[in-house]
């Protein structure tokens, strides 16, 4: 009973102590990893990745809204879907990870993404995040979150290897 009121730390402890240092928040209700492996190099995934105003070119559930320099601390906002969300990043480590904060109607979240060279030129790509806020298991769900994630995946897959 006690997950469906727990909102997590404050914004800027869920940042500086989580997102920061590239976890998410594992006591939140709603949390979910996935990967995949994209028979790319990490130069090309990361290139996909990191370049946030083409995200609708291979995803079109994601736009940006406003976007300044990619850099740690720094603020964008975006949408997913119809859903307008406020996020900082956090870790902008180039061919490595992308880690940011955000919220979204109260709902804090980390979101992560680790990048893994592999043999013969290919690369995994793990995404993690967690999703806190009164009544988050009920509103969102982990399956919901990971299904989001599978898509996001499998089309960040495609994008890489054509």
């Amino acid at each position: 009973m006690s997950a469906l009121f727990y909102r997590g730390p404050s914004l800027d402890d869920l940042h500086t102590e989580y997102a920061a240092k590239g976890r998410i928040d594992e006591r939140a209700p709603v949390t979910s990893s996935s990967s995949v492996v994209v028979n790319a190099p990490v130069e090309r995934v990361w290139a996909l990745l990191s370049d946030l105003r083409g995200w609708p070119g291979w995803y079109p559930e994601y736009q940006v809204l406003d976007l300044g320099v990619m850099a740690p601390g720094e603020r964008f906002r975006w949408k997913l879907g119809g859903l307008k969300i406020t996020s900082r990043f956090a870790v902008v480590e180039p061919r490595r990870e992308l880690t940011w904060s955000g919220v979204v109607f109260g709902y804090r979240a980390v979101d992560r993404h680790l990048l893994e060279p592999l043999d013969g030129g290919r690369t995994r790509v793990t995404m993690s995040e967690s999703l806190a806020g009164l009544f988050a298991s009920v509103l969102y769900g982990t399956d919901k979150l990971r299904q989001g994630h599978d898509r996001y995946l499998a089309a960040l897959k495609a994008a890489a290897e054509n």
